[in-house]
């Protein structure tokens, strides 16, 4: 019999990763000035251990202990049956009490772009028209009859790596370059500065946007790692209040939200990012935005603690 009580360390969260960067470094150091124990380790090295362990699972670093929670910064690329296994630990880990941040069911949605379309389109949000589909054919049939530019993006995908603008009539790569699935959205026009593309990143910890920078280039494609320049931007508009709807859509604790302005100021949601980096944004904002996930994690245990 499994018992998710035996020998829980209340004191210990967990945060995976596959480098101890320096958003890593930053998030431990906000999570320990909470008081807490922080463990470093890898997805990797973590399994199952039924009828072994008294959860069933194997952590390293915990003598067959579960910790109070868990942070997910990075899961390492791998075979359909290592990813598989890697987030079923998470869902396992979240089955057992243990407080998961993000949680498996977050990060499925978020890494799938197509599911981050769907919901954010349900929950009544402005997203651009998105089309999914393995048969390049009746793809092709699309960007031909387009009245304008699409947007082809890898499915499974962050940074901006991959992008490509297509004109209409433009020929679609063979399906073995974009892993046998075209994830197609229509290019929305943004406002431009002084000739520079831009667009927004609101970051949201808790139901609440608490920083936001809108990226300047001169790429149409504006991501800071791209070479992109960021400048603060206000987190109590219409942009701050989409950027928290989506969240809640896809189920995140935290995540960070794109959304492209129009020249009318309309504002659509491109992208909700579950492991989002923030090291533009920290360098940008004066807001300590590890502090501020720290800090509701320590409130998430608090809460379950008194439910």
């Amino acid at each position: 019999m499994i018992d998710p009580d035996a020998h829980r360390r209340a004191d210990t969260v967990v945060i995976f990763t596959e480098d101890a960067d320096w958003h890593t470094r930053t998030l431990r150091l906000a999570i320990e000035k909470q008081g807490l124990r922080v463990l470093v380790l890898s997805l990797n090295d973590c399994g199952f251990a039924i009828g072994e362990t008294p959860h069933g699972l194997l952590i390293p670093g915990l003598d067959g202990a579960l910790p109070a929670a868990v942070f997910i910064r990075v899961i390492a690329k791998g075979t359909t049956e290592q990813i598989t296994v890697r987030l079923s630990l998470l869902h396992a880990l979240r089955e057992l009490g243990v407080k998961v941040m993000n949680d498996a069911r977050a990060i499925e949605r978020c890494v799938d772009k197509s599911m981050t379309s769907f919901l954010i389109a349900k929950a009544g949000l402005p997203t651009p028209r998105t089309f999914v589909r393995e048969d390049r054919a009746a793809m092709q049939a699309l960007v031909d009859e387009a009245p304008g530019d699409s947007v082809l993006k890898p499915m499974f995908g962050a940074q901006g790596k991959g992008i490509r603008r297509i004109a209409p009539r433009d020929a679609l790569p063979e399906p073995e370059k974009v892993g046998g699935v075209y994830y197609l959205q229509e290019f929305v026009e943004g406002r431009q500065n002084d000739g520079m593309f831009q667009d927004w990143r609101v970051y949201v910890v808790g139901g609440r946007a608490i920083s936001a920078m809108i990226r300047r280039s001169e790429r149409w494609i504006t991501n800071i790692h791209q070479g992109a320049a960021g400048i603060p931007a206000p987190v109590d508009g219409i942009a701050a209040a989409y950027a928290v709807r989506a969240t809640h859509a896809v189920g995140a604790d935290y995540a960070g939200v794109d959304l492209i302005e129009d020249a009318q100021g309309r504002f659509t949601v491109l992208e909700v990012n579950s492991m989002p980096a923030w090291k533009g944004l920290q360098r940008t904002t004066d807001i300590d935005v590890a502090g501020a996930m720290a800090g509701h994690l320590v409130a998430s245990l608090g809460a379950r603690a008194t439910a």
